[in-house]
């Protein structure tokens, strides 16, 4: 009996590229230490191929460049002018081809990169007929990553990621952290920066109690030696890691930090692709990673950041832009996967979108677990019609 075909090697012949723009109403403006987020204006690519499969994947950059360099401008000047015209009437061997013709010569850009290359993925699961978390096992094992990490999981943990109140008021923050436990969040994760880091952590921790996990998120606000006191001060607050405390080009102050620190220190914006996260192995970085499919580019990248992480015990977690349904899709298909230890920031649509209004609603259950799609392709969920009848259509 011959042995299934290896669905990596699924031809593609792009037929048609199109690129379409939704904006999607948030039910409450989501707050960082760099900006605010008042609606979730996103890019999605849809891939045809001749055989008729469709592929969706999503770009999620924010409007202004507070988490990252690139923005929703610079994400659809790059999707519509370099990656497209990369596929657009041409014929691959297989996904591996498709994603490198992506990447070769071009520099950055990664939430541009991402949205493109995932509809690539998830065209091919269109086409050879299989789940998304079937894929990537499929290139984890021909990474050679050990076969227990290669075996995905039917539901992924989800924790609760709470903005910075409009109101600048600790107990707000507060009462929403004991809402998110009673709905059955696995851990809350604030935001923090300078001014509003204490304070909150203390209303948090009163609020949910000494047994729920309590993390911290700072993008990249702190400097090391300005803010060294309120850096020490929440050290002390007994926190499971603090996120990004540094801007993301500091490496140095990074790596010296982590040796200051008992506090774990986890990256985020610094972890920006595969040669990222092997400089901070070699030089002894921190081993806790939020992994973001947008922010490295896309899964290719990170099945390989996954491989790294896991051979070097990293305790490694998925996180989110947030993404409307079509990106949480990925989030979830690789947050599937054991190697991921910690809670994702991966919600149900009902966290941060109103009834009716997500592109693909994700649920979760009284536990804090949300259940990820077997599906072979988002078209076959009826991704399409919500896009066409929601979005703007730009290319």
């Amino acid at each position: 009996m011959s042995p299934a075909p290896d669905p990596l090697e699924t031809p593609l012949e792009i037929a048609a590229c199109r690129l379409h723009e939704v904006a999607v109403p948030l039910v409450e403006p989501f707050r960082i230490s760099g900006g605010t987020l008042p609606v979730r204006r996103s890019l999605i690519v849809e891939l045809a191929d001749r055989s008729g499969a469709a592929g969706f994947g999503e770009s999620a950059p924010f409007d202004g460049p507070f988490y990252s360099e690139e923005t929703l401008d610079s994400a659809r000047a790059c999707i519509v002018a370099h990656l497209l015209p990369r596929l657009a009437g041409r014929a691959f061997a297989g996904l591996e081809p498709a994603a490198a013709a992506l990447a070769a010569g071009v520099r950055g850009n990664r939430m541009a990169r991402a949205g493109v290359e995932t509809a690539l993925w998830d065209l091919v699961c269109a086409k050879a007929g299989v789940p998304l978390r079937r894929l990537i096992a499929s290139a984890l094992r021909r990474l050679g990553v050990p076969e227990a990490s290669c075996v995905p999981r039917d539901a992924v943990a989800s924790g609760a990621a709470l903005g910075i109140p409009e109101d600048g008021r600790p107990g707000t923050l507060a009462a929403q952290a004991r809402a998110a436990v009673a709905r059955g969040y696995r851990r809350v994760k604030l935001k923090v920066m300078p001014g509003w880091d204490v304070a909150a952590v203390r209303a948090v921790r009163a609020a949910v109690g000494a047994a729920c996990p309590l993390w911290a998120d700072a993008n990249g606000a702190y400097d090391r030696e300005a803010h060294a006191d309120a850096l020490r001060a929440l050290d002390r607050e007994g926190l499971v890691m603090l996120e990004q405390p540094l801007e993301p080009d500091d490496v140095e102050g990074t790596l010296a930090l982590a040796g200051e620190l008992a506090t774990p220190l986890c990256l985020d914006e610094s972890l920006a692709g595969e040669r990222a996260a092997r400089f901070f192995l070699s030089a002894g970085g921190p081993r806790v990673w939020n992994l973001k499919v947008q922010r490295v580019g896309g899964l290719m990248e990170s099945v390989r950041i996954y491989r790294l992480a896991v051979a070097a015990g990293v305790r490694l977690w998925a996180g989110s832009m947030p993404e409307t349904g079509v990106g949480m899709h990925a989030v979830l298909s690789l947050a599937s996967f054991p190697g991921f230890v910690e809670p994702s920031d991966a919600a149900p649509s009902e966290r941060w979108y109103p009834p009716g209004a997500d592109l693909l609603e994700w649920t979760m259950d009284g536990e804090g677990r949300m259940g990820v799609s077997d599906a072979a392709g988002l078209a076959g969920l009826g991704v399409g019609e919500r896009v066409a009848r929601l979005g703007r259509r730009v290319v």
